[in-house]
């Protein structure tokens, strides 16, 4: 079975965006850029929800041909291009590039991806991963802890019906004081 991993920006205080779908205080440092690099060419699909969607579509499909690109965003640019993506959305009629859009049952969809086996996938938006969640769908937690605390916005984990227990399984210190904290669920 294919592993799922859940990874985002996080404040300190739980969010993935301030209020207003601000992220500006996530922006990150070369290294880390270099570390969400070196996973994302591991990965084997992207799973988006709606918002985040649109928010990386807007900026990744371009930005290694920008004249201010740093090299390693324009590597993380070419890797987000070449991965395939399934967009999960109810309100949006297609999706571009190397990405499908999927309107129906997003757990079931997901569900059957992860039984494909294969390279992990990586799902990303709050809403969509608060499914999977709940589903119990979700293999790893990369947890990428900025120390800034914005007071409310939308919070990295959702309501979950039941407790879901994890291993610790990696550390990381960046700079900025960026921290990664790298949690596997028991089986």
């Amino acid at each position: 079975m294919r592993k799922l991993i859940y990874s985002m920006n996080v404040s300190l205080d739980g969010y993935i965006a301030a209020p207003g779908d601000d992220i500006s205080w996530g922006v990150p440092s070369v290294e880390l850029h270099q570390w969400f690099n070196d996973r994302a060419r591991e990965v084997a699909v992207s799973l988006y929800g709606r918002k985040l969607w649109e928010l990386m579509s807007a900026h990744w499909p371009t930005a290694d041909q920008q004249p201010d690109v740093t090299p390693v965003e324009a590597e993380f640019a070419r890797i987000w291009q070449r991965t395939p993506k399934v967009v999960f959305s109810s309100t949006l009629a297609r999706v571009e590039g190397n990405a499908r859009l999927v309107t129906g049952d997003a757990v079931a969809e997901i569900a059957r991806l992860k039984a494909e086996g294969g390279a992990p996938m990586e799902i990303g938006g709050a809403t969509l991963a608060g499914a999977a969640m709940r589903a119990g769908l979700v293999d790893e937690y990369d947890v990428v802890t900025h120390p800034v605390l914005v007071g409310g916005g939308t919070p990295f984990f959702s309501a979950l019906d039941s407790r879901v227990s994890l291993d610790l399984v990696e550390t990381r210190t960046f700079p900025d004081g960026v921290t990664l904290s790298r949690y596997e669920s028991r089986s």
